[in-house]
């Protein structure tokens, strides 16, 4: 038996928009795993040791916030100027950009009882909503509830009610295998993962001269670049001044591929809408990956 944890319609106010290094969006799924395990050190100071070990998560609603004026080719980040600096004036920092959200997020929940679970449903609500997630202040949230998955029933039956709480949205997952299969045809992964992005438009002229104009792009779907983890570009050392003496430090740098946003109708297994953290030490790779493509 599985255990889920759901934090239904959970409203972000200026919430961080860098889904990757060279775009902005739907925020990295980096900073949702990272929320909950800063849910779950909240729990654990609570006396409710438990481990919420992977997550999923479904969006409703997105604001990115921009702008773009008449005549304006590009659209700008709608900036908030904050902090200004000690003359009152805007600081030169680089830009923030933000976005308002409603998403609902699932956590599996691990070393789960039943004393456990009622304590659990005390508590979360209050700490959920004190905290910040992606870096966003939680306007509202729905009651939390604990929903159940029996690996041992049919499958179908046990998935269909968890989904319906995800609904209506678009959950992410990885597309990972995209950028693998255009690499096998010989680009490099920055060449594959732009290919599926760009947006082909191809004309056709009819015999009376009339020119009907298309656009596609190569693989179906809601398809978006994501920053998914880091790569150590440094060995393990340590740093001057760094924030804990007894963690190892390293540099490194952002991990991008291609995610996709579907409806949860269309999800077969419950793992394929579950994120976790995954360490390949080999390759210095630090992820997130949906449980499919381990």
């Amino acid at each position: 038996m599985r255990h889920f944890l759901l934090i239904p319609h959970l409203k972000l106010h200026n919430a961080n928009a860098m889904s990757s290094p060279y775009t902005i969006g739907f925020p990295a799924m980096t900073a949702w795993l990272g929320a909950v395990h800063a849910l779950q050190r909240k729990l654990n100071q609570q006396d409710c040791d438990l481990n919420l070990s992977k997550v999923a998560v479904s969006c409703h609603d997105f604001n990115l916030q921009t702008y773009k004026g008449r005549g304006d080719f590009v659209h700008s980040i709608v900036g908030t100027a904050n902090p200004l600096d000690k003359h009152g004036n805007r600081s030169a920092l680089l830009e923030e950009a933000r976005c308002h959200l409603d998403v609902s997020l699932l956590i599996e929940v691990e070393s789960l009882t039943n004393k456990k679970r009622e304590h659990l449903l005390e508590i979360v609500q209050g700490i959920v909503a004190s905290m910040k997630f992606a870096s966003g202040d939680v306007l509202s949230v729905k009651n939390c509830s604990i929903l159940d998955f029996n690996d041992d029933e049919d499958q179908d039956k046990e998935l269909r009610p968890i989904l319906n709480k995800l609904m209506l949205g678009h959950v992410l997952i990885e597309r990972r295998d995209l950028v693998l299969t255009s690499m096998q045809e010989g680009k490099d992964a920055l060449d594959s993962v732009l290919d599926y992005l760009k947006v082909t438009h191809s004309s056709t002229q009819e015999e009376e001269g009339k020119v009907t104009w298309t656009s596609k792009r190569k693989a179906q779907g809601w398809l978006v670049p994501i920053a998914v983890g880091f790569q150590g570009i440094s060995g393990l050392g340590q740093a001057k001044n760094q924030r804990d003496a007894n963690t190892p430090h390293r540099f490194a740098e952002s991990v991008l591929t291609l995610g996709e946003f579907v409806m949860p109708f269309r999800i077969e297994s419950i793992d394929q809408l579950l994120w976790q953290y995954h360490i390949d030490l080999e390759n210095d790779l630090y992820l997130c990956q949906n449980l499919t493509t381990l």
